[in-house]
C-alpha cells in the first residue's frame, strides 16, 4: 500500500469519527434542550430566561425555586436517566442475545418487577387508600414495594444466569428462559390480582403505570449511580460487542470470553433495569426501539451505538414526559402510555422498511 493510499484511509477514517462524533453532540445537545423545555413546561408556565437564572442559583423568586427543584426538575432528571438506562440495556442486550427483539424486558424483567410490586401491595400491605378532601390513591410504605419489585426482577435475572450456566450462555437459552419464567411471574400477578380487594387491586394498578413524577432526589440520586455505572461498563466492552457481532465462534478467535461476557452484561442490564422499573414502574419500547433508531443512522460500531442508544432514550423518554403532562392537561398521563402509543407503530415501521 502506497503512502498516499494510507493516508486516504487516514482521511475517511478521521471523517467517519467525525461525523459520529458531531450526531453524539448534536444529540447531547437536543438533551440538554429537552431538559430546560420539560422544566419550563407545566401547569405554570416558566420563562425560559428565569429557569436558566434559578438552575444557575442567581434567581431570589422562591416561589421559582421550590416549584423547579422540589417538583420539575427531579422528574425530568428521571425520566432522562430512565431512557439512558433503559435503551442503553437494550442496546446491550440485542449485540448480547444476537435477537433485534432484545430489550430489557426480552428476559421477563417487567413481569417480575410487577410481581414483586404486587406481592409487597398484597402480602405486605403497602397499598391503601388515603382519605382526604378526595380519595386519593397513594402507596404507603413506597421502598418496600420498591425494593420488593427490585428483589423480584434480580431474582429472574439470578435463575436466568444459573440456567444458562447449566446449559451454556447461548442467546436461545437466555431468551426462551426469559420468556418462560415472565410467564410465569405473570401467572404469580394475576393469582394475587384475583384474590386482592378493591383497594389492593388499584394500588397494584398504580404502580404498573410507569411515571417518572414518582422519583425525588433521592431516586434520582440511585439511578444516576447505576445509569452511570451501567454505561461505563458497556462501554468497557464495546469491542467485545463488536466482536460477538459476527458470531461466537469468530470472538473466542479474537480472545473474547463470550459466555463470561455474556453473563456480565446481562447482570449489568438487568440491574440498571430493575432499579429504574423497581422507582419508576414498567416503561416499556424505549429499550426497544432506541437501539434501532440509532443503528440505522450511525450503523453497528458499538463504540457509538452505546452512547447514542443512551442519548435517543434520555430524548426520547423526556419529550414523552413533557408531552405527557401538557396533552390532557391539568390531567397527567403515565409516560409509559404514550411511549407505548408511539413505539408500537414506530417498531412496526421499522420491521416493515428492513424487508423492503
Amino acid at each position: 500500500m502506497s503512502s498516499l493510499d494510507e493516508e486516504r484511509l487516514w482521511v475517511a477514517y478521521g471523517n467517519y469519527l467525525a461525523g459520529k462524533v458531531i450526531f453524539l453532540a448534536g444529540l447531547s445537545l437536543l438533551c440538554a434542550g429537552l431538559l430546560i423545555m420539560a422544566v419550563s413546561l407545566g401547569p405554570v408556565r416558566l420563562p425560559v430566561p428565569e429557569v436558566l437564572r434559578t438552575l444557575v442559583g442567581s434567581a431570589s423568586d422562591e416561589r421559582l425555586r421550590i416549584i423547579i427543584f422540589n417538583i420539575r426538575l427531579p422528574q425530568a432528571l428521571a425520566a432522562l436517566l430512565a431512557g439512558a438506562g433503559l435503551a442503553a440495556a437494550g442496546a446491550a442486550m440485542q449485540s448480547i442475545l444476537r435477537n433485534p427483539l432484545g430489550s430489557p424486558f426480552t428476559l421477563g424483567l417487567s413481569q417480575a418487577g410487577a410481581f414483586g410490586a404486587a406481592f409487597a401491595v398484597m402480602v405486605l400491605g403497602s397499598g391503601f387508600m388515603q382519605p382526604g378532601q378526595t380519595t386519593v390513591l397513594t402507596i404507603v410504605k413506597p421502598w418496600l414495594t420498591t425494593a420488593s419489585a427490585f428483589a423480584g426482577c434480580m431474582l429472574i435475572s439470578l435463575v436466568i444466569i444459573a440456567i444458562a450456566g447449566r446449559r451454556g450462555a447461548t442467546p436461545e437459552v437466555m431468551v426462551l428462559s426469559g420468556v418462560a419464567l415472565g410467564a410465569l411471574c405473570s401467572a404469580g400477578t394475576m393469582f394475587l390480582q384475583y384474590f386482592a380487594d378493591d383497594v389492593q387491586l388499584a394500588a397494584m394498578l398504580f404502580w404498573s403505570f410507569g411515571d417518572s413524577g414518582r422519583a425525588g432526589w433521592r431516586e434520582v440520586a440511585i439511578m444516576a449511580v447505576m445509569v452511570a455505572a451501567a454505561l461505563l461498563f458497556f462501554a468497557c466492552n464495546r469491542w467485545n460487542y463488536n466482536a460477538m457481532a459476527a458470531g461466537d465462534e469468530t470472538a473466542r478467535s479474537l480472545g473474547v470470553r463470550v459466555e463470561r461476557v455474556r453473563l456480565l452484561g446481562m447482570i449489568t442490564a438487568s440491574a440498571v433495569t430493575a432499579c429504574i422499573v423497581s422507582f419508576l414502574g414498567i416503561i416499556g419500547f424505549v429499550g426497544l426501539i432506541c437501539p434501532h433508531v440509532v443503528r440505522r443512522l450511525i450503523g453497528d460500531d458499538h463504540r457509538f451505538v452505546m452512547p447514542g442508544a443512551a442519548l435517543v432514550g434520555a430524548a426520547l423518554l423526556l419529550a414523552a414526559d413533557t408531552a405527557a403532562r401538557q396533552l390532557l392537561a391539568p390531567h397527567v398521563l403515565p409516560v409509559a402510555i404514550l411511549t407505548a402509543f408511539l413505539g408500537a407503530p414506530a417498531f412496526l415501521s421499522i420491521l416493515i422498511s428492513r424487508q423492503r
